[in-house]
C-alpha cells in the first residue's frame, strides 16, 4: 500500500500562487507515476498534472503555462507549483499515486480557493 499526505492548500487572490506538496510512504518502489487531480463542486474529478518515474509530464490544457509539477525522489515528494491562479482553479486537489499494477492511491485532498 501507499500512503499520501498532502499540504499547501489555502485561500489566495486571483493572480496569486500556491504550492502543493504530496509525500508518499509505504510501497513507493511500485509507483509508476504521481499526479494531481482536482474536483470542483458539481463537477467530475479531473487530471491536473502527472509526472512519471522517468520525469515525463503532462498537464490539463487549462493549466498549461501556469502550473508546474515536479518531484524530489530523495524526499518521495511531488510538488505542484500553481501560478497565475484563477477563480476557476478553485477545487479540492487530490494527490494520486499510480502503481505499476494500475492500482491508484489517493490523498485526503486539500482545498484551494481562489477569490476574484
Amino acid at each position: 500500500q501507499v500512503q499520501l499526505v498532502e499540504s499547501g492548500g489555502g485561500l489566495v487572490q486571483a493572480g496569486g500562487s500556491l504550492r502543493l506538496s504530496c509525500t508518499a510512504s509505504g510501497s513507493i518502489f511500485n509507483i509508476n507515476a504521481m499526479g494531481w487531480y482536482r474536483q470542483a463542486p458539481g463537477k467530475q474529478r479531473e487530471l491536473v498534472a502527472r509526472i512519471t518515474v522517468g520525469s515525463s509530464t503532462n498537464y490539463a490544457d487549462s493549466v498549461k503555462g501556469r502550473f508546474t509539477i515536479s518531484r524530489n525522489n530523495a524526499r518521495n515528494t511531488v510538488y505542484l507549483q500553481m501560478n497565475s491562479l484563477k477563480p476557476e482553479d478553485t477545487a479540492v486537489y487530490y494527490c494520486n499515486a499510480e502503481l505499476l499494477t494500475g492500482v491508484h492511491y489517493w490523498g485526503q485532498g486539500t482545498q484551494v480557493t481562489v477569490s476574484s
